[in-house]
């Protein structure tokens, strides 16, 4: 069965330019050059919330990995911390000197890394937004940077056409890979961490192996390509294109398996949640397009590696063996000494830590909150007394 278009969310009033959801898949945020950060509701008839805050526009979003932070990246030179319920609280931190155009969480939800196009990528801490370190060898823009799944690498993409690698330890550049012809908009690791895929204003969709640093497969289209996401499983990569399309790829056959239409004028973003079952869309015509994904649920047993990547239009490309220790649906249970309810119990406690971690997130979040209050309040008070000291210093000359 093809992939069909499940829901369509209207509320934007100008292009929508990033889209995520949450790890339960209860929500889905956007955000948009209209400067408004909107969280959807997966349940019909649930409203919508619009979050207003930053400035100018708003260029990238993500949820954390509990679900109970989102964070925004502007034009207005900012990274927000959104708690996604009906108040739209938030804290805000000056980034970059430039435009912001990537946020994005570690696996662990403790770091941040955003990209601007003051040519740097900073990586922060969560919690308090205490700024780490800056990675700065690119010498244009920085149109993407992306945590590995163990969050020991970075990968960043830029419109100096170069994909670059860094470790995040040593804050060394690891390895450059140059093969794009055009600017590169979007970048993301494999969900193995073994090989990353990166899309081009050259029409190009391109995947390295991070362990060789070489070209494994190669897909030529018709157009710019702003974004794109791998399936969880690992065998399936989507992308969004300016010629209004969202195109599947198959990663283990190395083929375009589908293109979509739904978007009027140039597709923006896309995201797939988190287990694979639906993936979102945005785009110019300010719509965001929610899609099911209608694969087959069992992803199959055996990686055949692939001799050859292949291009979009069906003519080989210059890829090499497609083997990124993909991840498959069908596992045999590793130990067979461990009871069903001791797996039970484990789960039971990993979701009771997440939970715990989740609220944690949201405590933090207020405390942030309420001390850039009382900061506020501490400069306002201390302006009215100046103001007054000024007032009786003139009264008395």
């Amino acid at each position: 069965e093809d992939p069909s278009l499940e829901r369509h969310f209207k509320g934007h009033r100008d292009a929508v330019t990033s889209v995520d959801f949450s790890c339960a898949k209860k929500q889905l945020v956007s955000g948009s050059m209209d400067s408004c950060l909107m969280i959807w509701s997966m349940k019909p008839q649930m409203r919508a919330y619009r979050f207003i805050g930053h400035k100018d526009a708003i260029l990238c979003v993500q949820f954390s990995p509990s679900g109970h932070l989102v964070a925004s990246g502007s034009r207005d030179k900012t990274v927000r911390l959104w708690i996604p319920s009906v108040k739209g609280e938030s804290t805000v931190f000056k980034a970059h000197t430039a435009t912001v155009r990537s946020v994005h969480f570690s696996s662990d939800g403790q770091s941040l890394v955003t990209a601007s196009d003051d040519k740097t990528i900073k990586v922060w801490t969560v919690h308090r937004q205490k700024f780490l370190f800056s990675l700065s060898q690119h010498i244009n823009w920085v149109r993407c940077a992306r945590f590995s799944p163990d969050g020991r690498l970075i990968v960043s993409s830029s419109d100096d056409k170069t994909v670059k690698l860094w470790d995040k330890t040593s804050r060394e550049c690891i390895h450059s890979f140059c093969e794009h012809g055009g600017f590169v908009n979007h970048v993301d690791f494999h969900p193995s961490g073994n090989c990353i895929a990166a899309g081009s204003t050259d029409s190009t969709v391109k995947l390295w192996d991070v362990r060789m640093n070489r070209l494994l497969q190669h897909y030529q289209g018709n157009s710019v390509v702003n974004s794109l996401s791998f399936h969880p499983s690992g065998n399936y990569l989507v992308t969004a294109s300016s010629d209004s399309t969202l195109k599947i790829l198959d990663l283990l056959e190395g083929r375009l398996l589908y293109t979509l239409h739904g978007h009027q004028g140039p597709a923006t973003c896309v995201a797939f949640s988190r287990d694979g079952d639906f993936f979102a869309s945005g785009g110019s015509d300010e719509q965001v397009m929610v899609w099911k994904t209608n694969f087959d649920t069992d992803y199959g047993d055996v990686v055949k590696p692939q001799k050859y990547g292949s291009s979009v239009d069906g003519t080989h490309g210059t890829g090499s063996e497609m083997d990124c220790g993909t991840h498959h649906k069908k596992t045999k249970t590793q130990d067979s000494g461990r009871t069903h309810e001791q797996q039970e119990e484990e789960t039971s406690l990993a979701n009771t830590l997440e939970h715990i971690m989740g609220q944690l997130d949201v405590l933090t979040q207020t405390v942030s909150i309420l001390e850039q209050r009382l900061t506020l309040t501490e400069d306002k008070l201390k302006e009215c007394l100046e103001n007054q000291q000024k007032i009786i210093q003139n009264k008395t000359n």
